[in-house]
């Protein structure tokens, strides 16, 4: 928790006060990475309520970060999509970030730094996986 506020604290320090929020970053980044998606998939994938997601996305969507197309396998569920201003924001954002990366001096070496990676990779898996919240849920026995 103490690693992900410190984080959480940089990215906006790095970002600048004026520039989308750490969530709205986060939506822009998934979509950069995952391409267009509705908003309940963008809720599902973060474990936040579609509610939530959709204020986000109306946001991006005002400020001309993001807009909604046709989806051709739901009707009433628009698909999102990285605008150009949003596409030239995220670059923007993953430049500074591998600046800042690259500056910093943590004592390890390029393999020790995939290895974490993959260590933290491994760990968000697990929490997407179904079996975190039946953990949760008491089911998977005794806690």
């Amino acid at each position: 928790m103490e690693l992900s506020r410190r984080l959480r604290t940089l990215g906006e320090r790095l970002h600048g006060q004026g520039e989308p929020s750490a969530a709205r970053r986060d939506v822009l980044s998934g979509l950069e990475r995952h391409g267009a998606q509705t908003v309940p998939q963008m809720a599902r994938a973060r474990s936040v309520t579609r509610q939530h997601v959709q204020a986000l996305v109306n946001l991006l969507a005002e400020t001309g970060y993001v807009e909604f197309i046709e989806n051709p396998a739901h009707k009433r569920s628009p698909l999102v999509r990285l605008t150009r201003r949003g596409r030239e924001f995220v670059a923007t954002m993953d430049q500074r970030e591998a600046w800042f990366l690259r500056q910093l001096n943590v004592g390890a070496t390029n393999r020790e730094l995939g290895e974490a990676v993959a260590v933290l990779r491994a760990v968000r898996e697990a929490l997407d996986d179904e079996s975190s919240g039946r953990l949760l849920e008491g089911e998977a026995g005794p806690v």
